[in-house]
């Protein structure tokens, strides 16, 4: 914002430094220099994390699902075949036209012959008879149906073909950079397959959980019942998530396996604040998918931390305003602000917020004025604009003259380098 008197000092930057407290989140630290001098963060003892598990498998990942962040991987950007983990892709696709309002579960799906066919995993669908949207997720989420997969890329696109075609340019979208879709089940053959990473995977389960919150509890659905055995008794299924009936924290994903991706298994759990999301590809067994995906799910919950820096719309510290009706403004983030870190290192964070300084009435609420930036040891581990909390109306003829005199013979924008700045919020 110009001076509202030509002689005013030019905009200058102050860097503020904030402590982070033991229990209850940032600690005022003070304003520790002008014009680009920080004081030194202090370290405190912190915990020891040990190194990661070395899993057995062919690729792996660990991601905080919250802020995106890796946590543990390895050979996490090779394609793969994914088997049946393709069908996340395919629920993922049913899910966004069912949020847009193009599908409903309550659509009826008249089976072609082709889906009825389809080997492998089946939720025993018959041709030419009707299924609800509603079933057909439950089929392929719970039962991995392979006939209900086509089933649902025929409903939504017209042909399979088609529908592999959207499954690729929602990769595209996603991130997903080492992903490629030919079919909507994981049903392989030689000229017709898929390939996908375990860090592909991970982006789009965080993607299913964060978009599709309402439609997400489906994952944790232990069985689900359809269609009669020959004897006319009703077919239930259990969920090939063995990790659903071991641990109550785990609430999704999906299973895979074929002879070429081997045992695969993408899960996410959740313990307090915290949700992981874990990729395992090319286990030797049923077993080992499911003890392997424990042992990062373990490390992850026992050794890091997803802690709240900065609540949307909350205060994070009060800055001066010149010229103004109001002497001072509350500045704050545009969203919650999340990082993952190692438990017992949160006195090891530094924070620091840069402001242009001076700040000139009139300001709109929301108008960006700096940005802050949180480290450990070196490491950036969040950065995003501050912005006026509240609206400051340009203040009275006496109001800007005694602040313009102030700056004048002060020259000081950014407070007088005494006041203190209070930073982070509670875990």
């Amino acid at each position: 914002m110009p001076s509202p008197f030509p002689s005013l000092p030019r905009l200058l930057t102050v860097v503020f430094v904030l402590g982070l407290g033991g229990l209850g989140g940032f600690a005022p630290a003070g304003l520790f220099g002008l014009f680009g001098l920080a004081g030194p963060p202090v370290y405190a003892a912190a915990a020891i994390i040990p190194r990661a598990p070395e899993l057995a498998a062919t690729s792996y990942i660990l991601m905080d699902a919250v802020t995106g962040r890796i946590i543990v991987e390895e050979n996490a950007d090779e394609p793969l075949p994914p088997a049946s983990l393709t069908k996340i892709m395919t629920t993922y696709i049913a899910m966004e036209e069912v949020l847009y309002g193009n599908l409903q579960l309550t659509d009826t799906v008249r089976v072609s012959r082709r889906a009825a066919a389809m080997g492998g995993s089946t939720m025993y669908l018959e041709a030419r008879t009707d299924v609800s949207m509603a079933d057909l997720l439950r089929g392929v989420i719970v039962q991995s149906g392979n006939d209900a997969s086509v089933a649902l890329a025929e409903y939504i696109a017209g042909s399979e073909d088609a529908f592999a075609d959207m499954m690729n340019q929602y990769a595209e979208l996603l991130g997903m950079h080492q992903s490629h879709f030919m079919n909507a089940s994981g049903l392989d053959s030689e000229d017709n397959y898929n390939t996908m990473s375990a860090r592909d995977l991970a982006l789009l389960a965080r993607a299913a959980i964060n978009r599709h919150a309402d439609l997400y509890p489906m994952y944790a659905e232990r069985d689900f019942t359809y269609g009669l055995s020959p004897d006319g008794q009703p077919i239930t299924q259990p969920n090939r998530n063995t990790l659903l009936f071991r641990d109550r924290s785990v609430d999704g994903l999906k299973t895979g396996w074929t002879d070429a991706a081997g045992f695969c298994l993408v899960a996410s759990a959740r313990r307090g604040d915290m949700r992981l999301i874990s990729v395992v590809m090319g286990a030797a067994g049923e077993e080992a998918r499911a003890s392997e995906t424990q042992k990062l799910l373990t490390y992850g919950f026992r050794f890091f931390e997803t802690h709240r820096m900065y609540a949307q719309g909350r205060a994070i510290t009060t800055v001066p305003v010149w010229s103004g009706a109001q002497s001072e403004v509350a500045v704050s983030v545009e969203e919650d602000a999340h990082i993952t870190i190692p438990r017992g290192h949160r006195d090891s964070l530094r924070a620091v917020m840069e402001l242009r300084t001076p700040i000139y009435a009139p300001l709109a609420a929301g108008e960006v004025l700096g940005t802050v930036a949180v480290s450990m040891e070196d490491e950036q581990l969040y950065s995003a604009e501050v912005v006026a909390l509240q609206a400051v109306e340009l203040g009275g003829l006496f109001k800007r003259f005694n602040d313009w005199v102030t700056l004048m013979f002060t020259g000081d924008g950014g407070g007088g380098g005494s006041n203190e700045v209070d930073g982070g919020d509670e875990p």
